[in-house]
């Protein structure tokens, strides 16, 4: 054995010379090594196929699997910041996984750049597997994982002694690993870039005209927004609209490349592309969205002015079988949701939508086209970047979240909020004002009611509701003394019922109960 190769086996329980700045330098390697791999990756899944993203394949994977319980505490703890947290959370197992195979590599040649090897197989593997996915898909991983193993085993190689000198020696390696590092990080802004160029979607999107409603929703109330500070206005701007989902990596679809296929239980096939749809009788409709994952009190709600095309009518034309009650959406990503067939074809304005508050879609939101059901949770309904409906049963498929343990069916449960006062800041004594939001859509609220303290129940002052499909803005005075109270609402339907007390999380429905505050005043 040569002097040189010796050296990679000095890290071993003996202690046979090691010194902490070695085993750093090994694992410096390591770090090096994954950027290098990383953004070369990131660069092959950017020049053929972004959904392909070695980041992406893994992070979806892990959302896939992830439990229901899983789900609830990243939205609890992130909100709709939970895939930003996913990535960070990739990125910092990958880096320390990182410093491991270092670490590894210089104790044993090829046991860590072996550990490199595997996360691509398993990358290429995932992608592979996921959804609409194309027959390159397994190339960026295997980049990435095979540039790590590459240069992993070079930089630990130049952790050798040389007859030039120890001193030399160090600042060598440190010009290396730094290149190295500065290189991914360079292939990683070219992915940006590449991906911003090629695909420069905003710009379709914002070159688009939608053609005016063939039926225009009525103007919003001037009285259904009470113009207090710090309630939430009564229409969601795009920009502040809640974002759930299970992507990962935003699809990105060119209207010109979209097409909507109606199949299944069905007497004819239809299949609707983009000018088709735009040539259609479109509709506006003013339509609340809840995820269900939200909780009692929570912000994973919003109001927007869609337009689209009424589902019934599509669904009219392909012709529907007598015995079918379920229709399985499908978007470009592979997720699914299974929405009652009555939901699609009663009197609400379920639409397959292409505009949002007067403009296009939003990428995020679904752009070209979503599904907007009222009166149903998203999971089971709000389906965004749409392209297929099959009219199916439910005894005969299943949905995305269904098979994860949540209902197959997802109707909004009557709630309430508090907004005002903020339980975050103190409140002066004096008089004041109570305000909120509540929603029970494709029913409508007929009112809500607010008790201090355990005390009576007071009738609060609804705004003037947009319709029975969105949420209302609601009020009471309240001359505020000093100290600890706890304030709390319940709304009541149009149909009667009363809010429940009775607490549920999430899972598997939709969160109930009543929101409780506590309000420190003084």
């Amino acid at each position: 054995m040569t002097p040189g190769a010796r050296s990679l086996d000095l890290m071993d329980d003996r202690g046979s010379g090691v010194t902490r700045g070695d085993r750093l330098r090994a694992g410096a390697s390591g770090l090096a090594a994954v950027a290098l791999g990383a953004g070369l990756g990131e660069l092959a899944s950017a020049i053929l196929l972004p959904a392909a993203s070695p980041f992406a394949s893994i992070g979806g994977a892990l959302i896939d699997l992830a439990p229901s319980w899983a789900k609830d505490l990243a939205i609890g703890l992130f909100g709709t910041n939970d895939k930003a947290a996913l990535l960070t959370g990739i990125a910092l197992v990958l880096a320390a996984a990182a410093f491991g195979a270092g670490l590894l590599e210089h104790r044993r040649t090829h046991a860590g750049s072996a550990v490199f090897a595997l996360f691509g197989v398993v990358g290429a593997a995932v992608a592979m597997g996921r959804t609409g996915m194309g027959p390159l898909a397994w190339v960026p991983s295997i980049v990435a994982g095979g540039v790590g193993f590459l240069v992993l085993r070079a930089l630990i190689a130049r952790l050798r002694p040389s007859p030039v000198g120890a001193g030399d020696d160090r600042r060598r390696f440190l010009i290396w690993t730094g290149a190295t590092a500065a290189l991914g990080v360079v292939a990683l802004a070219a992915g940006s870039v590449v991906r911003a160029g090629a695909r420069s979607l905003e710009a379709v999107r914002a070159a688009l005209r939608l053609p005016a409603p063939a039926a225009s929703a009525p103007s919003v109330p001037e009285t259904a927004e009470l113009g207090i500070e710090g309630l939430a206005p009564v229409v969601t701007p795009n920009r502040d609209f809640y974002r759930i989902d299970t992507a990962l990596v935003v699809p990105r679809v060119d209207p010109a490349d979209w097409s909507l296929r109606v199949h299944g239980m069905v007497e004819r096939e239809v299949t609707l592309s983009w000018d088709e749809l735009l040539a259609e009788p479109l509709q506006e409709a003013d339509v609340t969205l809840a995820c269900v994952s939200n909780p009692v009190g929570g912000d994973l709600i919003g109001n927007a002015r869609w337009l689209g095309l009424p589902v019934r009518e599509l669904l009219a034309r392909a012709g529907i079988h007598a015995d079918a009650d379920m229709v399985l959406s499908r978007s470009v990503d592979g997720f699914t949701a299974s929405t009652p067939l009555e939901a699609l074809t009663d009197d609400r304005d379920a639409l397959l939508a292409v505009g949002m508050n007067g403009e296009p879609l939003p990428i995020e939101h679904g752009f070209p086209v979503r599904l907007v059901v009222p009166g149903l949770y998203g999971y089971v309904s709000a389906t965004k970047w749409v392209t297929e409906l099959e009219v199916t049963r439910f005894d005969r498929a299943t949905a995305y979240w269904t098979t994860r343990g949540w209902s197959e069916r997802g109707p909004i449960k009557l709630q309430s909020r508090i907004d005002v006062p903020s339980r975050r800041r103190r409140t002066e004594p004096g008089e004041t004002v109570i305000a909120g939001m509540a929603w029970q859509q494709h029913v409508g609220v007929g009112g809500v009611e607010v008790r201090v303290d355990g005390g009576a129940w007071r009738r609060a002052e609804l705004a003037t509701p947009i319709s029975d499909d969105t949420w209302v803005q609601w009020s009471l005075p309240w001359t505020a003394e000093a100290g600890e109270h706890d304030v709390e609402c319940r709304a009541i339907g149009a149909d009667g019922d009363t809010q429940t007390e009775e607490i549920r999380p999430p899972a598997p429905d939709g969160a109930q109960g009543w929101h409780r505050i506590r309000v420190t005043v003084g």
